[in-house]
């Protein structure tokens, strides 16, 4: 009947696939009017800051509706967090590349807009240095103020001494780490050991979101080289080495308090 009406209509050839809302009691004239406009239901697809490639593309491969196999797995960092919009039968290869596309919009945005003296010399410095930030603080207040941190200890040569870095050099993006960082961690040799190397390491070590990139390209002016957690989920900034190790015994001993284990500050 369906197929009949469809033919009498003249619409077969007009018929789109994909996912469909119907009102209630629709006539058939009806919904072969929608099926042919081919207004689909969207759905929604969320990336989270601070997952990295590896973490986003499981989210891809498990959302209702996106078809085919996963594509070659993006470089670190190159997916920007955000929500999007896809159709049932979509394919996974298509949304991921939404995303590539979405970050390289962004990143060629920010950058355009930096403020000057950045000591970071590409666009892609600047996607490492934002992983960073991402992953040391999900205080949205104390971003550019940590980025900024960051960016003095460039300048002045410093290593960043950043854990998450050393997370994802154990890790290599795969997943949580499980357990506290050791002292045997923070001496090993890997590139992304900022404890050890000089610098930015290679990659970045998960996808920034937008806020982090752009606290990176415009970092609050501050003259803090340290930083440690609070125990509050923020943190305690500082001038000097003797300030920050002052705030360290204090962040240990409230530590030391909840369970017992060492946690490194910068």
């Amino acid at each position: 009947l369906f197929r009949l009406a469809a033919r009498t209509e003249g619409a077969e050839r007009a018929l789109k696939s994909g996912e469909f809302l119907f009102p209630a009691r629709a006539s058939i004239t009806g919904v072969l009017g929608i099926l042919a406009k081919g207004d689909t239901v969207d759905r929604n697809l969320t990336i989270p800051e601070g997952l990295t490639v590896a973490e986003a593309l499981d989210i891809v491969a498990k959302a209702e509706g996106l078809t085919g196999p996963l594509p070659d797995s993006p470089d670190e960092g190159r997916l920007l967090p955000e929500t999007y919009r896809y159709a049932y039968y979509d394919t996974k290869a298509q949304a991921v590349r939404r995303m590539e596309q979405a970050l390289d919009t962004a990143l060629r945005k920010a950058w355009d807009g930096r403020e000057d003296g950045l000591p970071l010399v590409s666009p892609e410095e600047a996607l490492i240095l934002a992983s960073i930030v991402e992953k040391e603080t999900g205080v949205k207040a104390e971003r550019r103020r940590v980025a900024g941190v960051f960016l003095n200890r460039l300048r002045k040569g410093m290593k960043l001494q950043s854990d998450p870095t050393v997370i994802y050099g154990l890790t290599q993006g795969k997943g949580p780490l499980g357990r506290d960082l050791t002292r045997a961690d923070l001496e090993a040799s890997s590139p992304w050991n900022t404890y050890v190397i000089d610098g930015l390491p290679p990659t970045p070590i998960a996808n920034p979101g937008l806020a982090a990139i752009e606290a990176v390209l415009h970092p609050e002016d501050t003259k803090d080289l340290y930083f440690v957690a609070d125990g509050t989920g923020g943190h305690v900034f500082s001038e000097t080495l003797m300030e920050h190790n002052r705030n360290v015994a204090k962040w240990r001993k409230f530590r030391n308090g909840q369970k017992n284990g060492e946690s490194v500050g910068k």
